[in-house]
């Protein structure tokens, strides 16, 4: 089983879809005794950073977070859910995250000709052995919408990257933890396959 980690964010529901399309059970949950009893946990979400972490601290899933983490369980952010796993974001100055992982949330830069937030589809450099993208092509096409991004502080961590007026890091892996920018449930059989590699761990 897959505890979805309930918030109040959006984009919620399309993740406990995609993973019943695959045949895992998956629940939306904010409950500590059954997030501590599923197999994999993901973090999902679209929303502003601040609020997302008022929120996350008001049901106290900031240490939930932090127990699944040391635990050694599968652990996947998904857009906002990536960001929040860092200490801060230029989105929200003086709000602080979560700190898992370390790097900075900036925004997209202007550029001629591309609109901010970035909304569709675009192709990932990925790295080889990553675990979320095992079996999947380089320059493979995913779905992505947002208006900040991560620049990872250890490349190491940095399981795929894309290009948007600013090379951005898509995807990071760090033992147990994961997290993609963009949406792999919204991603086409690219996203489904990464769900399934994260499934599979």
């Amino acid at each position: 089983m897959i505890a979805i980690l309930d918030y109040d964010a959006g984009n919620i529901k399309s993740v406990e879809k995609a993973l019943g399309y695959l045949g895992e059970e998956a629940i939306i949950t904010k409950d500590r005794d059954i997030i501590m009893s599923s197999d994999k946990v993901i973090l999902p979400g679209v929303g502003c950073f601040k609020d997302a972490m008022d929120k996350i601290r008001e049901y106290k899933l900031d240490n939930v977070i932090y127990d699944v983490v040391d635990s050694g369980k599968p652990f996947l952010g998904i857009c906002l859910g990536l960001q929040l796993l860092y200490k801060a974001s230029e989105e929200s100055p003086g709000a602080t995250g979560l700190g898992i992982l370390d790097g900075e949330i900036l925004r997209i830069p202007d550029a001629p000709g591309l609109k901010i937030p970035q909304i569709g589809w675009n192709s990932l450099e990925i790295t080889p052995g990553a675990k979320l993208f095992k079996g999947i092509e380089q320059n493979s096409y995913v779905y992505f919408v947002h208006s900040y991004y991560l620049k990872s502080e250890n490349i190491e961590d940095v399981a795929a990257t894309t290009h948007f007026s600013v090379d951005i890091h898509a995807s990071v892996e760090r033992n147990n933890v994961f997290a993609c920018q963009f949406h792999p449930e919204k991603s086409s059989t690219v996203g489904l396959k990464i769900l399934q590699n994260f499934i599979d761990l």
